[in-house]
């Protein structure tokens, strides 16, 4: 910590605004990852644990593609459309309902 004039300076290069949202813009870029493409036997296991979480409302683990990240979640499947390649589950932190393509999937586990 730095002390210059009797101020603290906490970040010495987010003295703009634009530069301090151009830099943070960079540094997410990076750490951005390319969606993982799934095989035939990982998207049938993924339609199979669907289909049963939707069927025993078990909690489950889901793991999906969004904005270059893979974020993982807990929650329970509340809704499966194969034909229209969507899915809708509540969370469990704040129980919303949550619409999502399938194929933003990339793994289900029961918990």
């Amino acid at each position: 910590m730095n002390y210059d004039r009797k101020m603290k300076k906490w970040r010495p290069f987010a003295i703009m605004p634009e530069q301090y949202t151009g830099l943070q813009e960079v540094i997410n870029k990076q750490a951005e990852v390319p969606q993982p493409l799934l095989t035939e036997e990982q998207m049938e296991q993924i339609n199979f644990t669907l289909i049963e979480a939707l069927h025993t409302n078990k909690q489950v683990y889901l793991t999906y593609y969004k904005k270059g990240q893979c974020i993982t979640e807990k929650g329970f499947i509340q809704f499966v459309d194969f034909l229209g390649n969507l899915f809708v589950f509540i969370d469990e932190v704040f129980e919303l309902k949550n619409k999502m393509r399938l194929s933003e999937l990339i793994d289900v586990r029961f918990v």
